[in-house]
C-alpha cells in the first residue's frame, strides 16, 4: 500500500466492520480525507426497499460536507472481493458533485491497491452547468 494513504485505508477496512449487509453480504467501508486533515468514515448500509440502500462512499462523503467540510482530498473504498472494487455510478455521480478533485483509492482486504482520480472514474459527468 502507498505509505500516505495507510491510515485512510485501515480506516475505511474498520468502517467496513459495521455495514449493515443482510441482503448481499458484501461489505464495504469507505474514508474521506479532507484538505484539514479529517477523516470521515462510513459503511454501507442496506435495506429491504433496494433503492434506499446507501453505498460506503456516500456515506463518508455526507458525513464529511455535512460537518462542513467541503476540500476532499482523498476517499478511500476497501471491499473483500479478488480484486479493489471501484465506486457505482451514483457514487461517483457524487464524487463529482462533492469532490471534483478527489484521488479514489480502492483496495481489498488483502492489501490489493488501485488509485484513480475522480475524473478518471466518471469521464463527461452530469453537472450544474447543464441546469
Amino acid at each position: 500500500m502507498r505509505h500516505e494513504f495507510m491510515d485512510l485505508l485501515e480506516r475505511a477496512k474498520m468502517a467496513r466492520e459495521h455495514a449493515y449487509i443482510p441482503y448481499s453480504g458484501f461489505a464495504v467501508g469507505a474514508a474521506v480525507l479532507t484538505g484539514q486533515g479529517e477523516i470521515y468514515t462510513g459503511c454501507n448500509i442496506e435495506n429491504a426497499s433496494y433503492g434506499a440502500t446507501c453505498c460506503a462512499e456516500r456515506v463518508a462523503l455526507f458525513k464529511a460536507v455535512s460537518q462542513g467540510e467541503q476540500d476532499i482530498r482523498a476517499i478511500a473504498v476497501v471491499a473483500g472481493a479478488k480484486q479493489p472494487v471501484p465506486p457505482c455510478g451514483i457514487c461517483r455521480q457524487v464524487m463529482v458533485e462533492l469532490a471534483p478533485q478527489a484521488l479514489v483509492v480502492m483496495a481489498n482486504l488483502e492489501g490489493k491497491l488501485e488509485i484513480r482520480e475522480v475524473g478518471q472514474l466518471l469521464p463527461g459527468p452530469f453537472g450544474g452547468g447543464f441546469l
